[in-house]
């Protein structure tokens, strides 16, 4: 089936199988999160499911006119499009209509915009899933901590270069710095996709999938079928 849900990272855990074996995993509140809008073919050349979770209490009048014209009164405060074209082959998703809105058709359920998405539904137990989410942002740091430099010595005149990264390139030839060169920069704070993780526990609001999760508590985390 595929399935597909938006959450927000709880904390990290572990436990301890039946042969004794340590199993780290991650822990996602996916309560609330709703179907927010559809996108189709016809309408927009492409299948995607707009979903929103987690909740707020500023919410700006742009958003709140779209959760009122879904038929949600929840404030929502993260809001994700995924694209369905992924599944058509394997696990084909539909677009029909329920009750004078869009839905989603995946294999026997259907979802219509306004919903909430249950975990219980969109997964099983041991299943392979995607998880995707932003690294943790660690500012401007030097080349040590960002590409794990060895730095140079402490001695022979180079007291205050133990954290330099050295030569960046030739004198003559080029005579420039190639591009991607590793050097100091901003580190972290991307988007980080974690393949294959398994999933160890579904409960009404949240979903545990094995191994560690990139970002803070409270961030954004979508799940989806491999």
């Amino acid at each position: 089936m595929a399935g597909f849900i938006l959450g927000t990272k709880s904390g990290v855990s572990q436990k301890f199988t039946d042969s004794g074996a340590r199993l780290p995993y991650t822990k996602i509140i996916t309560s609330p999160c709703f179907l927010v809008g559809v996108r189709t073919h016809d309408r927009d050349g492409y299948m995607a499911a707009i979903m929103g979770t987690s909740t707020t209490k500023n919410l700006k009048k742009t958003t709140n006119g779209k959760l009122t014209k879904a038929g949600i009164e929840t404030p929502l405060r993260f809001f994700k499009e995924v694209r369905l074209n992924r599944f058509s082959k394997s696990n084909p998703v539909e677009v029909v209509q329920k009750d004078g809105k869009d839905a989603l058709k995946i294999g026997d359920v259907e979802i219509a915009i306004g919903q909430e998405l249950k975990p219980e539904v969109m997964f099983v137990l041991d299943e392979q899933v995607t998880v995707t989410a932003r690294s943790k942002g660690k500012g401007f740091q030097g080349v040590v901590k960002r590409f794990k430099f060895a730095g140079g010595p402490a001695t022979h005149g180079q007291s205050d270069r133990e954290r330099a990264p050295g030569s960046i390139g030739q004198s003559a030839t080029p005579g420039r710095v190639y591009k991607g060169k590793r050097m100091p920069g901003r580190m972290g704070s991307q988007m980080t996709t974690i393949k294959n993780a398994k999933i160890i526990e579904i409960n009404e609001d949240s979903i545990s999938v094995s191994g560690f999760v990139p970002g803070a508590e409270g961030s954004l985390v979508l799940i989806k079928t491999v």
